[in-house]
């Protein structure tokens, strides 16, 4: 096992050194060399993420805790685990980290050596919150990605850049405060944080105990919801989509919004199993997130905006996932994280590649630009038929399992609207793609072409992953099989 020990502490230490190489090396050669830098810690979150998946599976394990202050045989220093989720999550920050950075040596000119900075805290925090066995921790990690989140959306001080990390601030206050409260709740009721000690704590509870729990998990709901965007706290979402760096973009909407929300979600959940307020929040939550997800998405005419409201209704799926309370429904919303990471990334980096070579993201101003641009045209077609949830593609799978957990739980209901909601979703991507890639070319377009560089490098790498997702996602299913899980 000292091999997995090993590739568990990538996940705090390397970005901790990589902090240390850009602010220790000449300025001159990090701001030239940044991407390497930052390329190759997502590089080894990937490698160590997978590796730790296989080992674990090769030895039949479903968690692992470890230390990185194992070696000093500290008693009760194991304050970190793993777990299959926990490792598809780390996978998951890992890729869109890469796409981010190569996105970034495209579009960040200036502020590099604070991109790389705020890029690796993000990444402590984003793979701490997801490592840690207890709640005050996974709130201390929280707040560091949320901090990250603000000054990186701000980063290039622009007008627009300043007003949404200012409403991202605010409203995250409120999460805060509420997620803050519940946990001072549940402490009165345990004297403890760790999961481990509040798995059981409505059992045996009075009525007023039981009230002051449910409410807790009523905050931690609504603080979590905040954090990942969803009706109706949803409203900071697109206008810091819109004002940051497409870079900065790619990671809001492709994992901050997973992990900071949608995985503190995921551990109400698990701590509180079985509890049918819960199940019926989060599926109120998801619905409305769909729903009006997407309708708003149908009114947008700036690319990012629309990537931002569809970012809103797929999180809507991965709740209502969340909220059948069932093995199924658990790893149908996890898929939508992968899922949803890829194609949604790709759009992001159909965006750095439109606003790079047209120069503007306002989808009235484009049109035929699939024979000038067919590398982003076709990898946008790939992400909007995956959004969707067309076969074969990564997002077919994800939803299919969330339709089946939702139908088979007696919530047959909310899968006919889990499944109408993809018209809808059709709808608004439909008319992305035909506004900026089918038609005539306009004359002021005529000399546009291909993007080059990391963006085109990541469009395709993103293009094959949820090709081959989708393809081979029936093996997965075999293996889940056999394994029992569904």
């Amino acid at each position: 096992m000292n091999y997995l020990n090993y590739a568990a502490a990538v996940f705090l230490l390397i970005p901790i050194a990589a902090i240390a190489i850009n602010n220790i090396c000449p300025k001159p050669y990090m701001k030239k060399n940044f991407h390497t830098l930052t390329g190759t810690v997502a590089v080894f979150q990937i490698a160590a993420a997978a590796y730790a998946l296989c080992a674990m599976n090769a030895n039949g394990l479903t968690a692992y805790d470890f230390s990185i202050l194992s070696n000093l045989k500290i008693t009760g220093s194991a304050l970190f685990r793993l777990t299959p989720v926990s490792l598809i999550f780390l996978l998951c920050i890992g890729m869109v980290a890469f796409v981010s950075v190569a996105v970034a040596s495209k579009t960040v000119e200036s502020m590099r050596i604070s991109y790389v900075n705020l890029l690796m805290t993000m990444l402590i925090g984003m793979n701490g919150m997801v490592l840690v066995k207890d709640l005050f921790t996974l709130y201390v990690f929280l707040d560091v990605v949320g901090i990250s989140s603000f000054v990186l959306i701000s980063l290039f001080r622009s007008t627009k850049a300043l007003e949404g990390s200012v409403k991202y601030l605010v409203i995250s206050e409120f999460a805060t405060i509420f997620i803050l409260t519940a946990l001072a709740f549940i402490f009165m009721q345990t004297g403890s944080l760790a999961y481990q000690d509040i798995g059981g704590v409505l059992e045996g509870a009075d009525g007023s105990q039981k009230n002051l729990i449910y409410l807790s998990i009523a905050l931690l709901i609504a603080g979590f919801s905040i954090k990942a965007g969803a009706v109706p706290f949803h409203s900071w979402l697109p206008d810091a989509h819109q004002s940051a760096d497409t870079a900065v973009s790619i990671l809001l909407s492709g994992i901050v919004i997973k992990i900071a929300g949608v995985y503190g979600l995921f551990m109400v959940v698990s701590l509180f199993p079985g509890v049918r307020a819960v199940q019926i929040a989060l599926a109120a939550i998801g619905v409305a997130s769909i729903l009006t997800g997407a309708l708003l998405a149908l009114r947008q005419t700036h690319f990012k905006r629309i990537v931002a409201y569809s970012s809103v209704s797929q999180i809507g799926y991965i709740l209502l996932g969340l909220s059948c309370g069932t093995t199924v429904g658990l790893i149908g919303a996890v898929a939508h994280v992968f899922s949803h990471a890829a194609f949604k990334t790709t759009l992001f980096s159909n965006a750095a590649a439109l606003h790079e070579q047209v120069g503007t993201l306002d989808i009235d101003k484009m049109g035929g630009l699939q024979s000038r641009m067919p590398v982003t045209s076709l990898s946008s077609v790939v992400a909007f038929l995956s959004t969707a949830g067309i076969p074969p593609f990564a997002g077919f799978w994800s939803k299919l399992l969330i339709i089946i957990a939702l139908w088979t739980s007696g919530s047959a209901v909310l899968g006919g609207v889990a499944l109408i909601a993809s018209i809808f979703t059709c709808a608004y991507l439909l008319r992305l793609q035909k506004k900026v890639f089918f038609g005539e070319t306009p004359e002021h377009l005529k000399n546009v072409t291909e993007v080059k560089g990391g963006i085109k490098f990541v469009e395709i790498a993103l293009t094959v992953i949820t090709s081959a997702t989708g393809i081979l996602f029936p093996l997965v299913l075999i293996y889940l099989q056999s394994r029992g899980l569904i």
